[in-house]
């Protein structure tokens, strides 16, 4: 596991020094807490340190709130008209714990579009999931799950729990 994450975070900082020549997409997948959330976040605050512009969201909040308030209750809340505008314009959309939302034809639907969209017009984005891939293509579409597999970098996760193993350790002490 040590050696696989010290893997994952070479390949990791190599997008972000590449970013402006290469762009991409990765898909972090593995059980929970083995660093994925983090890793997303350290490679959103090295672009956001170099002026890209990114937009990290929760694949719920997403889904429920900022898609949700936009297409199906047709809510013309400026703010979150901003922000589903602003999924298919930023440099780096980062959607977090994908799976963890309610899965419908309107989630598949909004899912489909964004990662169209976004590979369509060369914006990067960066996906993490507790998922397995046979799960993640269980209970997403073929279009979702094969452009998936064919464009985005796929990098798993495995190891111990990292949250439980600092609890143990501070138990220890």
């Amino acid at each position: 596991p040590r050696e696989n994450m010290n893997n994952i975070l070479i390949k990791t900082k190599q997008f972000v020094e590449e970013f402006d020549e290469k762009g991409g997409n990765l898909l972090f997948y593995g059980p929970t807490g083995l660093g994925k959330t983090f890793l997303s976040n350290c490679i959103a605050k090295a672009l956001l340190d170099t002026r890209h512009t990114v937009l990290y969201q929760t694949s719920i909040h997403l889904f429920e709130e900022v898609c949700g308030d936009v297409i199906m209750k047709k809510n013309i809340n400026s703010h979150s008209r901003e922000i589903y505008d602003y999924l298919y314009r930023c440099d780096l959309l980062i959607i977090d714990d994908l799976g963890t939302e309610i899965s419908n034809s309107f989630v598949s639907s909004e899912l489909y579009d964004i990662l169209n969209t976004r590979m369509r017009d060369k914006k990067s984005t960066v996906i993490s999931t507790n998922l397995n891939l046979k799960e993640l293509n269980d209970r997403y579409s073929d279009r979702i799950s094969t452009r998936i597999f064919a464009e985005y970098k796929v990098h798993n996760f495995y190891g111990s729990n990292i949250r439980l193993a600092k609890r143990r350790q501070a138990i220890h002490e």
